[in-house]
């Protein structure tokens, strides 16, 4: 990632911005996606208490890679260079995954991934750095074993993710590249408190950056044990003030400070506030399924197949349109980081921020290497 390529993709969502007010304050739709994401498969080999897919009774149908090669064409044909996030499930347990990696690279689209981080071995870390990926976001719910591995339902993750995250380092240092490692929480009853001390951790493992999410209410433990409930809320408003205190002072933490603050309503369940509003997934969203499905949005039904037509017919046809106008009105306060509300403004600090979270770790990593050399 550098000053370039985001300036490409900032450009991007500039114009965006301004197609979004447009069809705000006109009804005339010349939007197109610039947020794209790839759930490669539901499978996984973690039991997160928070999530469902280990516990689903069936799979939905996954494309071949040959398919997804496919649908990434289509989606470059009508937009240009762009971005999009995979992940899954465990994105690298589906075969071929990092073939398809590569070939983003191949053809100029720049693909990023979240991964538990259970399969970052050696010989993986080197093909995905081959790869020059976006960025690498890993799953870390604590900055010490015993609570992540509960949380994810797999002793011994904790160590092997960030024995992990260093074989990472170690082939993108040895490249010389400067993709981001971000490290992703997610916040619950269990961890909230954890969360200034997750910050010092990433650092100290050699990640660029984290963003934070909430979890939401889908599985069983996240009403009877992992929920944060209203005695507990002036507490966690306490860490929300200490974490914007940290982001200001900067701390490499990526989200911006309107959803940090946002933290205590969600875990009240609140309607998005009126500076969260429009919601604006509608307009900017591209997520794909396992089966090729698109959604703008997992709370609403999907607006066609990437197999059965193309982005540009997608987006434009009659289901996507009837969709926008949905999600424009929806006042639903979504904190996910595929679906937070994030102003061109916003994004620009986000850009920046992992800009400066980079440099820095560039020269601590000069420092440390001019240290061992005095010491030799």
């Amino acid at each position: 990632m550098n000053v370039t390529t985001l300036s490409k993709l900032a450009f991007k969502h500039t114009y965006n911005h301004f197609a979004e007010e447009l069809y705000l304050h006109s009804g005339k739709d010349i939007t197109k996606p610039v947020t794209f994401y790839g759930l490669v498969n539901e499978r996984c080999n973690v039991k997160c208490r928070y999530c469902e897919y280990w516990r689903l009774p069936k799979y939905k149908d996954e494309m071949s890679i040959e398919e997804w090669r496919k649908a990434l064409l289509s989606i470059k044909e009508f937009v240009g260079t762009f971005s999009i996030s995979f992940s899954g499930g465990e994105p690298f347990i589906k075969p071929g995954f990092l073939d398809l990696m590569m070939f983003c690279h191949e053809n100029g689209i720049h693909a990023g991934v979240t991964t538990n981080g259970s399969a970052l071995n050696p010989k993986n870390a080197a093909r995905f750095a081959e790869a020059q990926p976006w960025n690498l976001n890993v799953s870390v719910d604590a900055p010490h074993a015993e609570l992540h591995d509960y949380l994810r339902g797999w002793p011994g993750l904790f160590d092997k993710l960030s024995a992990g995250i260093k074989f990472v380092r170690e082939e993108r240092d040895k490249r010389g590249l400067d993709f981001p490692i971000v490290i992703k929480p997610t916040i619950g009853k269990k961890n909230y408190k954890y969360l200034p001390e997750m910050v010092q951790w990433a650092k100290d493992i050699g990640a660029t950056a984290l963003n934070f999410q909430p979890m939401d209410r889908w599985t069983p433990e996240t009403y009877d044990e992992l929920w944060i409930e209203e005695d507990e809320l002036p507490e966690l408003q306490k860490i929300v003030d200490t974490m914007l205190e940290m982001k200001r002072r900067g701390e490499p933490i990526v989200n911006s400070e309107l959803v940090i603050s946002l933290l205590v309503p969600h875990f009240r369940e609140q309607s998005a506030p009126p500076e969260a509003m429009p919601c604006r997934v509608g307009m900017r969203d591209f997520f794909i399924r396992t089966n090729g499905d698109i959604e703008v949005c997992f709370f609403y039904p999907s607006i066609g197949n990437i197999k059965e037509a193309s982005a540009r017919e997608i987006w434009y046809g009659p289901k996507a349109r009837e969709i926008r106008k949905q999600t424009v009105e929806c006042d639903r306060l979504c904190l996910y980081t595929c679906l937070s509300q994030k102003t061109l403004g916003d994004k620009v600090k986000m850009g920046l921020t992992l800009l400066s979270a980079q440099k820095k770790e560039r020269e601590a990593s000069k420092e440390k290497e001019a240290a061992l050399t005095v010491l030799q």
